[in-house]
């Protein structure tokens, strides 16, 4: 296979939401998720599994559980947006066709990589802060990232959500996951409806760095 420049996978992995039903082959599944587990965590713990949802129900049930979370999610942002300018209403109005796609279509995705993790094996060094706390994250979201490049890597479209994090009651029981771990991303992957990934939408590195000091250039 041909390998594509590390900093070009970055600059283009942007959120696929429309993919095809074909499925994956078993061995360019195992490498995106072999990719993930190079991931770096605290310790070198791991202290998180995926499941590569592949099974009709199984995935049909994950949209059912999927749909109203993004129905409410869905709405705010639609109301927020009538404020907005021409501009910003054409390009996120469709960032969220695309997503009500996802929405009616998640379990027609070929596989839902299901990432859980086990908090009890995590040094959490942020749980004590007057804050919500995201230093666990830091021992799952780069496996989750990692994933997201080899997918990228694989010609394969994929976007992250952690909607479903709201019904994880539910979807621990769907999947079977043991008491002790919880859901913490959901990455649909197949092959892209269309152009797939591209350029990405951000702001500008002047707006996100500084030497030093908060708010000073970085030159």
């Amino acid at each position: 296979m041909a390998y594509l420049d590390v900093y070009e996978a970055m600059r283009t992995t942007r959120a696929v939401r429309r993919l095809r039903p074909d499925p994956i082959p078993d061995d360019v599944l195992r490498r995106v998720v072999e990719a993930a587990t190079w991931g770096p965590t605290g310790g070198n713990r791991q202290p998180w599994r995926v499941i590569a949802v592949r099974d009709v129900a199984k995935k049909r049930r994950l949209q059912e559980l999927y749909e109203g979370p993004w129905r409410a999610y869905s709405a705010g942002y639609r109301d927020v947006l009538a404020a907005a300018t021409d501009e910003v209403r054409a390009r996120d109005g469709r960032m969220l066709a695309a997503a009500d796609y996802l929405a009616a279509h998640l379990g027609e995705a070929p596989v839902i990589l299901v990432f859980c993790f086990n908090a009890g094996l995590m040094a959490i060094t942020d749980a004590a802060l007057d804050r919500p706390s995201v230093v666990g994250g830091a021992s799952v979201y780069p496996s989750v990232q990692n994933a997201l490049l080899a997918c990228r890597a694989e010609g394969l479209g994929c976007t992250l959500t952690t909607l479903l994090c709201v019904n994880e009651p539910e979807v621990k029981e769907v999947l079977a996951i043991p008491a002790e771990w919880g859901t913490c991303a959901f990455v649909p992957i197949g092959y892209p409806v269309g152009r797939g990934h591209g350029p990405l939408n951000r702001r500008q590195l002047e707006t996100m760095a500084y030497a030093d000091t908060w708010g000073a250039p970085l030159s």
